[in-house]
């Protein structure tokens, strides 16, 4: 099962300024170092480790890999800990402990984000009318209370259905994608309960819901008729590996 832990973005302390961190010396610089380190704090199910630079993730992990945001490089021994016990704890109540630890982590990112891809103005047509059914489920689903947020067609998600992304602290706006492949290879009802599923997630930011895949998530999505999961699978194709883990960074509240 698919999880998201989203991020609060005020309100946190630095947790640079409770502790003292690793030495410049000490810190790892890349992710064979980071994974050497956190199998020294007690890391033992996943052998491989990916540094990433999604800035809606920040810990993910699925087979026996694991995926860090780089910004985790520098950061303190107890965030590593708690990344270790956000893998490798027994109960939900230590990894909503390591959670609150991680997402407190500021992350000062190596690159500046990319810019969003816009809509190819042969899709235009096709976005317009995603964007027309937005409208009707709202209404329909929401009572109307969903803000307005741009659709957009992506030509580049392959894997993905569709994706809805917070609004970010640097001014853009929050917005869903739906991929364009999707939409050819499955059709329009398949597409407009990819758009119902992310209106979802929107309805979690938006009422300030951790977006995740978690019990409002399935029984939101049960109200307006959806499948309650985090993945449909539509096609044969190799995908991600059972039991995966993520942590994302956007609009958590605690409790």
């Amino acid at each position: 099962m698919l999880r998201t832990l989203t991020r609060l973005l005020r309100g946190r302390r630095d947790a640079a300024q409770l502790e003292f961190g690793l030495t410049d010396a000490a810190a790892p610089k890349n992710a064979d170092e980071l994974l050497a380190l956190l199998r020294g704090l007690g890391l033992s199910r996943l052998r491989r480790c990916r540094l990433t630079h999604n800035r809606n993730v920040m810990v993910s992990f699925g087979g026996d890999e694991l995926r860090v945001h780089e910004g985790y490089l520098g950061a303190p021994e107890s965030v590593l800990r708690a990344i270790v016990t956000f893998v490798e704890g027994t109960t939900r109540a230590e990894r909503r402990a390591a959670q609150r630890v991680i997402v407190s982590h500021p992350i000062r990112a190596a690159r500046a984000p990319a810019r969003r891809d816009r809509t190819h103005p042969d899709d235009v047509a096709m976005a317009e009318k995603l964007a027309a059914w937005h409208q009707r489920f709202n209404v329909r689903h929401f009572h109307g209370r969903l803000r307005h947020v741009p659709i957009r067609v992506s030509r580049r998600m392959k894997s993905r259905l569709g994706h809805y992304t917070a609004s970010t602290a640097g001014g853009e706006p929050a917005e869903i994608a739906i991929s364009r492949a999707h939409v050819r290879k499955h059709g329009w009802e398949e597409a407009l309960h990819t758009l119902l599923h992310e209106m979802v997630h929107q309805w979690q930011d938006e009422t300030s819901h951790t977006i995740d895949h978690g019990a409002t998530f399935r029984a939101k999505a049960r109200e307006v008729g959806i499948a309650p999961y985090a993945r449909r699978v539509l096609a044969t194709r190799p995908g991600r590996a059972e039991g995966s883990q993520t942590l994302g960074r956007r609009a958590a509240r605690d409790g």
